[in-house]
């Protein structure tokens, strides 16, 4: 079937589609349902922003499209439509859902990173949950052959080494064998405004780092999963059969606060925002501050110098049961201090700095580093003391055929 666009307000939608073909237009789709839907505010600190409408609240695009068909769902604490969790919401709607596919920190979202998910059952609506996050990542012939569509809607944070985004990938391409078809719900990328870091080398691909987009790719899921696509990402250079419900009112410059975690150790909008910047610490020997209360807004390591002016202790606790540098006093920063405004961007200043004054230079670097980097050369550039500014103009390359690429699936404007 042809693509299509519909125009209506603020939103687009797009339809089922063989494949990604350049879209026509088509009529003005009918208004929106007279119940409005609860929606998220655009910005805490802009409360005169008028509301986003998440793809899930846009029952009368989707619906549907379900309507008769048996549905799989990948979502977890994120998914959010008409003020209750999407599974209950599709119920209550009568769609017929017949599994929860549950993607990394499980289907309530509370698991620690890299916690094995087993499958289970789900107490509320007695749904079989599958596990996507084990020693199956990508769904089985056997797990979808009682299904016609796959839902996906969960919020990602716009990180390449973000997981949800590699569940994605298998999820589209396990569609896309067994002839079945996806609907992504879309949602903002609190880090969309803008895009940035070296592009991944296919030799370090790996289920942190499944695409060759930059560590800040300035997509949300909805645009991503065209590009997965479009882009003949999957595996055989197969394409799934697309639907992508788009945010209404949103754009690439909208400022978005999360209403719920997107996991355990993002628990504000200020670790959301340093997190492109931080996770390259987990390749090292520096605590990012799991196992304490402010993760991914305290970094430091027994490693670095006793003066610098801020010191922790990371413990066991719930969402991070075995934090690295457990009971070790580690010395550091706390980068609560600083504002959305310096947080915001991603840069390679703490990551130059804490190696320049690291007092184990040699235990410095972990074996994990290129694969959250993407790239060979950062590990040896920031060992030869290159600046950053010299670091970044060899992304640069790679970085412009990118921003070229990403045009051509943009389903927002920038600004």
């Amino acid at each position: 079937m042809a693509s299509y666009v519909i125009f209506s307000a603020c939103s687009l939608f797009l339809s089922f589609s063989e494949c990604a073909r350049p879209a026509a237009t088509a009529p003005a789709a009918a208004p929106a349902q007279a119940s409005a839907p609860v929606t998220a505010s655009a910005s805490a600190a802009n409360p005169a922003a008028a509301p986003l409408q998440m793809g899930a609240e846009q029952f009368e695009k989707y619906l549907p499209l379900l309507r008769g068909k048996r549905v799989g769902l990948v979502v977890n604490q994120t998914s959010r439509a008409g003020g209750s969790h999407l599974v209950d919401t599709l119920l209550a709607q009568g769609v017929s859902v017949k599994t929860i596919f549950s993607p990394e920190h499980g289907f309530r979202g509370e698991a620690a990173d890299g916690a094995t998910i087993k499958d289970g059952k789900d107490a509320r609506s007695g749904l079989p949950v599958r596990s996507l996050y084990g020693t199956t990542k990508k769904p089985t012939a056997e797990m979808l052959q009682d299904l016609d569509v796959l839902v996906f809607d969960i919020q990602d944070v716009g990180a390449r080494f973000y997981t949800f985004i590699s569940t994605l990938h298998y999820v589209m391409e396990a569609a896309a064998e067994q002839g079945k078809t996806v609907l992504v719900l879309d949602r903002p990328n609190p880090n969309g405004h803008y895009v940035d870091g070296p592009v991944l080398e296919a030799q370090h691909k790996s289920f942190v780092g499944m695409h060759p987009i930059p560590i800040v790719h300035g997509l949300t899921v909805g645009e991503l999963a065209q590009m997965i696509n479009g882009e003949k990402w999957l595996a055989g250079g197969k394409q799934a059969a697309l639907t992508v419900v788009p945010v209404r009112g949103y754009t690439h410059a909208t400022p978005y606060a999360l209403p719920v975690r997107p996991s355990p150790n993002l628990p504000n909008a200020h670790s959301v925002a340093l997190y492109p910047t931080i996770c390259l610490f987990e390749g090292t020997d520096v605590s990012v501050g799991r196992g304490t209360e402010a993760p991914f807004e305290f970094i430091g390591a027994p490693t670095q110098p006793t003066s610098r002016p801020f010191k922790f202790t990371p413990r066991p606790m719930p969402g991070s049961p075995t934090p690295p540098q457990n009971g070790k006093e580690c010395y550091g920063l706390d980068l609560r201090k600083l504002s959305m405004q310096e947080s915001a961007g991603f840069s390679l200043r703490y990551l130059i700095d804490f190696y320049q004054q690291s007092t184990a230079k040699d235990k410095f670097f972990g074996k994990y580093f290129e694969q959250l980097t993407g790239t060979s050369s950062l590990r040896q550039q920031i060992i030869a003391g290159k600046p950053e500014k010299e670091i970044r103009q060899s992304w640069e390359p790679a970085l412009g055929q990118y921003k070229a690429l990403r045009k051509k699936y943009l389903l927002y404007p920038e600004g």
